[in-house]
């Protein structure tokens, strides 16, 4: 069923128990994907195309809400962990697989994955890359764990054709430890046509850099999401426009309590403040609602939280298990995760 967007806020802001006597409970709608793989990445294209990107060099594709899945995955990937799919329609998609060394490669498709073109393999035994991000249909970025004490960075002006690692001296010195979290395809994000943020943790403190140019040069940012161990620290980021953003994450041990999951920048990045009442547990994606100021889901192996007033307060909605979600402006909000779990937001 169809939602305008003042109906779709009503559907997911109005009191539980209202809402079903209503009829109108905004939930997640499981999707058969037909695949038991793990789909830590996605990319929403609309309230009928979705793609995802998982395990064993998976990537599926649906034009019609969820009812069918086409297995599009590249041909000899099966041994390849894709973690990050950016898709600009339901023809053309890149995709991202991780690991150390060769393992990390880009794939992309201009025919719906009937055939895809290896564009990017790393060579650098000490390159780990983790997420990728599109500012437009031609200009991206790649990001790779420290490289000799930087993050490093990839780009393309070509729609992910071609790709080559940008120079370093525009980058920050990296913490111990420091890293991105490759949980989610969110730890690299961008608005509009020049800024972009990655997220780390790992290090002594969750940080968050701010590019105002593209990737060339970067600046640091401290946040209040604990770190200080390589399974705590941000893991994903959403920004509406070029300042107000969100950070989630945790820690994304089972056993392990995330207290302060998350955090709310008004300044693009420049300083972040801690949610008053955050998700009650470790988050790994998180995406704002199409055409809210206000309004984002948070979700994470426990469950999906949403807030209502830009971060401040967030509430858990639903239990279901998703590590990552994206939005498109005609109202379709998707979630994926473990065990080819994949669901669309309906009422």
């Amino acid at each position: 069923m169809g939602l305008c967007a003042a109906a779709f806020a009503a559907a997911l802001t109005a009191a539980p128990a209202q809402a079903h006597e209503a009829g109108k409970a905004a939930h997640w709608a499981l999707k058969d994907s037909g695949s038991d793989v793990r789909f830590r990445g996605l990319s929403a294209v609309s309230r009928d195309t979705a793609w995802v990107a998982g395990a064993k060099g998976t990537v599926l594709r649906t034009t019609d809400g969820g009812a069918s899945w086409r297995n599009v995955s590249p041909p000899g990937a099966a041994d390849l962990e894709f973690r990050d799919i950016e898709a600009f329609d339901a023809r053309r998609a890149v995709v991202l697989a991780i690991g150390e060394g060769e393992a990390s490669r880009v794939f992309r498709t201009d025919d719906g994955g009937a055939t895809w073109t290896e564009s990017f393999r790393n060579t650098d035994a000490k390159a780990f890359y983790d997420c990728l991000t599109f500012f437009d249909r031609r200009h991206g970025l790649a990001m790779s764990d420290p490289v000799d004490g930087r993050f490093r960075i990839l780009s393309t002006s070509d729609g992910g054709r071609s790709w080559k690692v940008l120079p370093s001296d525009g980058m920050p010195a990296a913490q111990d430890g420091e890293a991105g979290f490759a949980a989610s395809g969110q730890c690299l994000v961008s608005a509009g046509s020049h800024d972009a943020w990655l997220a780390t943790g790992g290090g002594a403190h969750a940080r968050v850099l701010h590019s105002t140019d593209r990737g060339l040069t970067w600046k640091a940012a401290e946040t209040p999401i604990p770190a200080g161990d390589p399974a705590r620290g941000v893991f994903a980021l959403a920004f509406r426009d070029r300042a107000h953003g969100l950070a989630v994450g945790g820690d994304y041990r089972a056993d392990q309590a995330s207290p302060q999951a998350a955090a709310l920048t008004p300044d693009g990045g420049r300083t972040w403040a801690p949610a008053a009442q955050p998700p009650p547990a470790y988050r790994s994606g998180v995406a704002w609602l199409p055409h809210s100021r206000t309004s984002a889901l948070a979700v994470g192996p426990t469950g999906t939280d949403l807030t209502t007033d830009g971060g401040r307060t967030w509430r858990t909605l639903d239990t279901g298990s998703y590590d990552t979600v994206d939005c498109t402006p005609d109202l379709g909000c998707w979630a994926s995760g473990e065990k080819g779990r994949v669901a669309r937001l309906e009422r």
